[in-house]
């Protein structure tokens, strides 16, 4: 291809391999239940495809570069907050580009909080199982860290936690709402007991939430991401997984004292004292996150939440029916099973893994609102024909007593 060429040939072949791949997705908490064609249909018409927005610096202030969202993604902070047990008031939030972009917030925000207490940086502590980024991100901001062992199920081991706590440093402590291969959900509760026991000179705690955080807040079990109950100071969550977007985009929400003991650069040019990490942020993002919020409303995403959960029940039932080697964590949308051959793993898009507590090789199935029961049953078939060509087979007596789990 030329460098002046233009192939609509070529991008109209992508597009339908990617129409058609999204039909096997299960394996990344991509939810692919896009419902944007309204949204793109309005932004080409009103004029905005052709306007260069940016939402630079702080959304709570005014900027000076007027082509922005800054109103609307207001809104939308102001509609989560309450769920995620913020005053809406005080709160404080940005749409991020990402669950490692609010994370990377948390952990500076966490650092910056933390520094009244001294001039040493705080130690980071996170489950061996949560999310990779937190250790990348970690090293980033050049923290010591500590890994802490899990048990089976993911969770983080408190009792390991406590050993490992250094009382003379200040904590900077990762809280894993659905680790990332078997949906496990940190004991907040348990962690919060330990801390009285053996308080550190300061803790800052940030969850993340890029999955559950989605649906979680729409179930019975919302005080698990309710700051208020939980006492966490920050949390991210994501929103190209429960929520359905076709990019990566998210929420970062804090107080506003942890704002207030935070160390913003100002900026000249943009008469503002900027407190977020990125200077340019998308002002696309929240006009989407927007309109889904009132094309959908709580009472949609009740259901879209019921619904994932439900389906997710129905996954391992069938697994169990097959006599498969499956397991799902409570309130999870995660199934993870014994890993199938290349084939399956290759067409389902399958995430691998290994555990040697659950007999080695390992893959996942993420149930997003895309996944319905028809598609399982697809999906079971596969299994069970990957089965009949004789694949490498787990033994069950190799796994670990799920008695708490589903």
């Amino acid at each position: 291809m030329s460098n002046h060429s233009f192939d609509i040939n070529c991008l109209n072949a992508f597009a339908q391999k990617m129409v058609k791949e999204k039909k096997t997705a299960v394996g990344f908490p991509c939810n692919q239940n896009v419902k944007l064609a309204d949204f793109y249909h309005w932004y080409a018409v009103s004029g905005l495809a052709d306007v260069a927005m940016n939402n630079v610096g702080d959304p709570r202030k005014t900027s000076l570069y007027a082509l922005n969202t800054h109103e609307f993604e207001n809104q939308v902070i102001d509609f989560f907050s309450p769920l995620y047990g913020f005053s809406p008031g005080t709160a404080w939030g940005i749409v991020t580009n990402g669950g490692t972009d609010g994370n990377n917030h948390g952990i500076y925000f966490g650092v910056n909080a933390l520094s009244s207490y001294g001039d040493t940086k705080p130690i980071l502590y996170v489950s061996e199982e949560a999310h990779y980024s937190i250790k990348r991100l970690g090293e980033l901001q050049g923290l010591d860290m500590r890994q802490i062992p899990t048990n089976v199920r993911g969770e983080i081991e408190v009792a390991a936690l406590e050993q490992a706590l250094d009382t003379s440093r200040t904590a900077l402590i990762v809280i894993a709402v659905g680790t990332t291969f078997k949906g496990g959900i940190d004991d907040q509760d348990a962690i919060d007991e330990m801390l009285k026991r053996k308080p550190p000179v300061a803790v800052y705690r940030h969850v993340d939430a890029a999955l559950f955080g989605g649906y979680l807040p729409f179930t019975e079990h919302a005080d698990l991401v309710n700051h208020n109950k939980r006492h966490f100071d920050s949390i991210a969550v994501s929103g190209h997984k429960f929520f359905g977007f076709d990019e990566p985009l998210g929420l970062f929400i804090t107080t506003g004292d942890i704002l207030e003991r935070q160390n913003p650069f100002h900026v000249s040019y943009l008469n503002d004292s900027v407190p977020t990490i990125s200077c340019s942020r998308s002002a696309l993002a929240p006009l989407k996150f927007w309109w889904q919020i009132h094309k959908t409303g709580i009472d949609g995403y009740r259901r879209q939440a019921e619904l994932i959960l439900k389906n997710a029940a129905y996954l391992k039932q069938r697994l169990d029916e097959i006599n498969y080697p499956a397991w799902k964590n409570d309130i999870s949308n995660t199934v993870f099973f014994r890993r199938p051959g290349d084939r399956v793993m290759k067409k389902w898009s399958l995430a691998p893994y290994e555990d040697e507590r659950f007999g080695g090789k390992l893959a996942h199935d993420i149930v997003m609102r895309h996944e319905g029961m028809n598609m399982i049953d697809h999906f079971i078939d596969d299994l069970l024909q990957d089965q009949r060509e004789g694949s490498e087979a787990t033994p069950v007596s190799a796994v670990p007593d799920q008695s708490k789990n589903e």
